[in-house]
């Protein structure tokens, strides 16, 4: 008798070290994986803040070889993965090592795929298309929101097509993570903003998602509750410890909900966006979730209503309608309070953009997982209602 798998649920994840001065551990790991000669990813504004220093000193001081690369823009090209195996290859490396946010991270990952096969990188977009295994990859998040650290995801920007493709595989999931807080607080209040919104968007996503389960959404909910509860004050005092703590962690669920779960319409359409303009996904995230939202609402009126209670909405009495209202609400709210509250016009998007955004959001994995069936024209609608 054939197994029924449709009810099947796998759960992904790296070996995580959480907690205050976790990055400091970098050298002990490298060293577990028998390696002797590290290719260190970062950027300029990471490498601007002193932590790239600090790592490479970290290392070198436990007796390894470094090459450092710090070319990444904040959405990775196609050209920078490429770099930056050549550079790996050259000198002869055998373990990654990434610290940055999700363009390092995503790059990183993307350096270790061509390390491994000598292909472009273009040759791997969509899922499970990875047939050999990436050198080691250790991760060191400096933003909370992204969770590349925890993620089976890989996001790289295609400039000849001005697209973000994703790469998804069980493959891309780095083998450690690092995550600690203390190297959050070089953030600023936008990226902070930014990051924080990025976060909570995969938890919701992650909760609604078709691919959602037992094992994702007590992460998912989680999530929520933490970012919900600490992101506002963050943002007001960004140099607060301990709320910076309670935000990684917050990303970090959120981050192991949607590795496993997979997305929805929002992370599809602000792929689309954020490879057209360039912009930076937690900004085109916050300027879509409202939006996808009250497009998925009557597809999963039931899990709605747990996000809605899960953000502090008492939601006894209320009418489905009114629940919708109010979680809508509370959603404009934590955007206006931390202060990302443009609309797409604002930044440049014109109505006869939006065929052209909304094809290439149709061809995005994540589309695949939203809990409501979308066609273009559904796409297009919601994009125009986000002008």
């Amino acid at each position: 008798m054939a197994q029924d798998v449709t009810n099947l649920r796998k759960f992904v994840a790296p070996e995580i070290v959480f907690g205050a001065g976790s990055r400091k551990a970098v050298a002990n790991f490298a060293s577990h994986f028998g390696a002797r000669r590290v290719l260190l990813v970062s950027d300029p504004g990471v490498a601007a803040a002193g932590w790239v220093f600090e790592v490479e000193a970290l290392l070198l001081e436990a007796g390894f070889a470094v090459t450092v690369f710090t070319g990444v823009s904040p959405n990775p090209r196609v050209a920078e993965v490429m770099h930056g195996a050549e550079l790996y290859r050259s000198a002869g490396c055998d373990v990654i090592v990434a610290i940055g946010g999700g363009s390092p991270m995503d790059c990183a990952k993307g350096i270790g795929i061509v390390s491994a096969h000598g292909r472009s990188i273009l040759d791997f977009e969509g899922v499970d298309t990875i047939t050999l295994p990436s050198p080691p990859l250790i991760l060191i998040p400096t933003t909370a929101g992204t969770s590349a650290d925890v993620s089976q995801f890989a996001i790289i920007s295609d400039p000849d097509r001005r697209f973000k493709f994703s790469i998804i595989s069980k493959a891309v999931v780095p083998d450690v993570a690092l995550i600690d807080p203390e190297v959050t607080q070089t953030m600023d209040v936008f990226l902070t903003a930014c990051t924080g919104v990025d976060a909570m968007v995969h938890a919701v996503e992650a909760f609604v998602s078709t691919g959602s389960g037992p094992l994702t959404d007590s992460h998912a909910l989680e999530a929520i509750h933490l970012i919900n509860t600490h992101l506002e004050p963050l943002v007001a005092n960004p140099s607060d410890a301990h709320l910076r703590e309670q935000v990684m962690l917050g990303s970090m669920q959120a981050g192991l909900a949607f590795s496993n779960a997979i997305l929805g319409a929002v992370h599809a359409m602000s792929h689309s966006l954020g490879g057209f303009l360039d912009l930076p996904h937690g900004l085109c995230n916050a300027m879509l979730l409202d939006h996808v939202v009250a497009y998925n609402y009557s597809a999963c009126e039931d899990r709605f209503k747990r996000i809605a209670e899960t953000l502090g909405i008492d939601t006894r009495g209320m009418t489905t309608a009114t629940v919708r209202q109010r979680l809508l609400g509370r959603i404009a709210e934590l955007k206006r309070n931390v202060g990302l509250e443009k609309r797409l016009g604002e930044l440049g998007v014109r109505v006869d953009d939006i065929p052209s955004l909304s094809g290439f959001a149709l061809q995005d994995p994540c589309i695949l997982t939203n809990p409501r069936k979308s066609s273009r024209r559904d796409v297009e609608a919601v994009y125009e209602e986000a002008l």
